[in-house]
């Protein structure tokens, strides 16, 4: 069926008793009708065709309304799908924007100077990293001294001292290029003076907590480093006794690190192993007697 090109409720029915329909009214009239006969027949086809095609454009009308209706769903769900590539583009470079300058968009709550500002350290961006992917950190970036390097070492990171890493999730994430680096005057555990060591333990408890450590690891930290300020050896006469819990606990916690990840998993740290702690003290002192023995010799050698 051809397609209506007008509406058909607005046609008038021609005058076919007109001068204008003679030639229309002739084979009518020659069928033996008379002008009257021929022109009532031509109405009544014209009016038929005309109800006819009304149906038609009622039909047509529909229909185009319809289509339109789907044409416009098509038409408001690529637009909605565009908008949506375009939000998820703005928002993937909003969130890279905020990992490349992540200083920018800490959100600071509107609230007076904490009374304990005063208070607050700066601890090596390096340390703070293996913190916070769980790995061992030396306890040294917790001392007077290491803090001292790191506000020493501090410098405004810029977009030239900014290098990419990737994230636990495998996203991309910019950091200052000092986070990737060690401290070249880090000091290891084992050497630490025992004050050192006794002033960083509360500083580094409190970095495990900021960096969201598991709150039983940091338990079982604090008390590994409690248990061996108390242990007997701590307040010795003998500096190899203190040197042998400084020394077991750097072997211990790095073991405790190493072994997180394996299918046998670690063990609760803060339980202290007198055995392998005699066998360190031992290690110490024959190092020592061994040193002392070498130095005998040598001034016997040159007298």
């Amino acid at each position: 069926m051809n397609r209506l090109l007008s509406d058909p409720n607005g046609e008038i029915c021609p005058d076919f008793t007109s001068a204008f329909y003679q030639t229309s009214r002739a084979p009518l009239v020659a069928a033996n009708n008379t002008e009257d006969q021929a022109a009532n027949l031509l109405q009544a086809v014209w009016v038929a065709t005309n109800a006819a095609q009304r149906l038609q454009w009622q039909e047509q009308v529909a229909l185009d309304q319809v289509a339109e209706a789907d044409r416009q769903r098509l038409v408001d769900q690529e637009n909605e799908r565009l908008l949506q590539v375009k939000q998820l583009a703005e928002a993937t470079v909003e969130e890279e924007e905020k990992k490349k300058n992540r200083l920018k968009h800490i959100p600071i709550p509107h609230r007076p100077r904490p009374l304990k500002a005063s208070a607050n350290i700066l601890v090596s961006d390096f340390a703070l990293r293996k913190l916070e992917k769980g790995h061992f950190v030396e306890i040294y970036y917790w001392t007077n001294k290491g803090l001292a390097d790191a506000r020493l070492n501090y410098r405004a990171a810029d977009d030239e001292g900014m290098v990419p890493t990737t994230t636990a999730d495998g996203a991309t994430a910019w950091i200052p290029a000092n986070a990737t680096k060690p401290s070249s005057t880090v000091v290891p555990d084992c050497s630490l003076d025992p004050l050192d060591f006794a002033q960083a333990i509360p500083r580094f408890v409190a970095s495990l907590t900021e960096r969201g450590w598991n709150h039983e690891r940091v338990h079982m930290l604090a008390g590994f480093w409690g248990a061996l300020m108390l242990h007997r050896y701590w307040n010795s006469d003998d500096p190899l006794d203190r040197r042998a819990l400084l020394l077991y606990q750097e072997e211990q916690r790095r073991a405790w690190h190493q072994a997180i990840p394996l299918p046998d998993g670690a063990w609760d740290i803060s339980i202290i192993d007198e055995t392998e702690l005699s066998r360190t003290l031992d290690r110490l002192y024959r190092d020592d007697r061994r040193r002392k023995d070498q130095d005998f010799d040598y001034q016997v050698s040159i007298i």
